[in-house]
């Protein structure tokens, strides 16, 4: 591949941006064409790992986790993460086409993983490309593609983010219109108990279990926390699914029913589990506090470098692996986030070109100290 490096003034050409985009259309037509559910990522994660080592990269792989530095690492430097993931939701029956055919009409890339998160995984493999060979960066660079964000998985991004190194703020990678999410909700699913006695409906017996659940769930209906994000809004709550019962005479001693938490960065999940405890009776147990809500600050110098780019900032209502790492991060990416999950998902090519150049450009503007427009 033509080293896609310019030296003057830190600026891609046309035809060095061509040749990146080329590179990362090529690899996500073959990432389309291979089933990569969640948890069965192996063969994409091989595919990523052939593309690196064509171009002279070497890897690290775990599980389907692919890795690589940019070749003149530093230790003494704090690092970058680009990450995005390879893993796909099963395709819906609303598609029309082979969700694992990549087709390319009416200037839209057709596949299932196009949108979500194909395009930005390989404008973001792209970027560090052109990056990987250049010297004297204030910054490493770490590119990781991760498995098994689709379903919050142990084996992902939590899994080997601990050897990235000192990484001092991330980007995701994820469907945004190259717009910069800055702030994003956690999530917490509870499952909630509600105990009572059982008796018999017909004579006042027994304490009625489902009652004693609904003054719960009016509470979480109702309930506002008084503190709300700037970008997130207020911590919201919604009771999704109850089971109480066994049949029509007897009174039931037990009810249970779910709900979904939508964290902001204005409380921790630990701190929102408090609260809730406190106010219901019913038992709450949380499935898992892992999946904490994010913010980076907007005088962050890639966030100002995004702004700087016209780009603008917003919080994000949908959760991505920013949920499972420690650092800073911006969720920002190529591709319209309502279109994933959906039958026949497209990406634009001009949305995967157009993301390279803005992910060279922000990031020119923090690993050189130069601003480039």
């Amino acid at each position: 591949m033509v080293n896609p490096f310019n030296s003057n003034n830190n600026v891609v050409s046309a035809e060095q941006l061509d040749t990146l985009y080329n590179e990362a259309l090529d690899l996500l037509k073959g990432l389309i064409s291979i089933q990569s559910f969640s948890r069965e990522e192996d063969q994409t994660a091989e595919n990523i790992n052939a593309f690196f080592m064509r171009h002279g990269i070497s890897t690290y792989r775990e599980k389907n986790n692919v890795w690589a530095f940019n070749q003149h690492f530093n230790s003494e430097l704090p690092t970058i993460l680009l990450n995005s993931h390879h893993d796909t939701v099963k395709p819906n029956k609303g598609w029309t086409k082979d969700p694992f055919l990549p087709q390319v009409e009416d200037g839209k890339l057709f596949g299932l993983g196009s949108n979500d998160a194909g395009g930005c995984l390989v404008s973001l493999i792209a970027t560090f490309l052109y990056f990987f060979p250049q010297e004297d960066l204030a910054y490493n660079l770490v590119l990781a593609a991760t498995a098994e964000e689709e379903v919050s998985g142990l084996n992902g991004l939590e899994l080997v983010f601990p050897k990235l190194g000192n990484i001092e703020f991330a980007i995701v990678g994820e469907p945004t219109e190259m717009h910069l999410a800055v702030a994003e909700k956690g999530l917490m699913v509870l499952d909630c108990t509600a105990y009572g006695k059982s008796g018999h409906a017909a004579r006042e017996e027994g304490e009625n279990a489902i009652y004693k659940a609904i003054q719960d769930i009016s509470w979480f209906q109702t309930y506002q926390f008084p503190k709300v994000s700037e970008y997130l809004g207020p911590v919201k709550m919604s009771v999704t699914i109850i089971h109480a019962g066994s049949q029509h005479n007897v009174v039931p001693d037990r009810c249970e029913f779910t709900v979904d938490v939508r964290v902001t960065d204005s409380y921790t999940n630990e701190e929102v589990l408090g609260i809730i405890q406190e106010h219901v009776a019913s038992e709450v147990k949380p499935r898992s506090v892992r999946l904490k809500s994010s913010r980076i600050d907007k005088d962050s110098p890639i966030v100002q470098a995004g702004l700087a780019l016209g780009r603008t900032t917003y919080g994000s209502p949908t959760t991505s692996d920013q949920a499972l790492i420690s650092v800073p991060s911006l969720k920002m990416g190529p591709g319209q986030s309502g279109r994933s999950h959906t039958a026949d998902e497209f990406i634009y090519l001009h949305e995967i070109k157009e993301g390279i150049d803005i992910y060279i450009k922000l990031l020119s503007q923090v690993v050189y100290g130069s601003v480039y427009l």
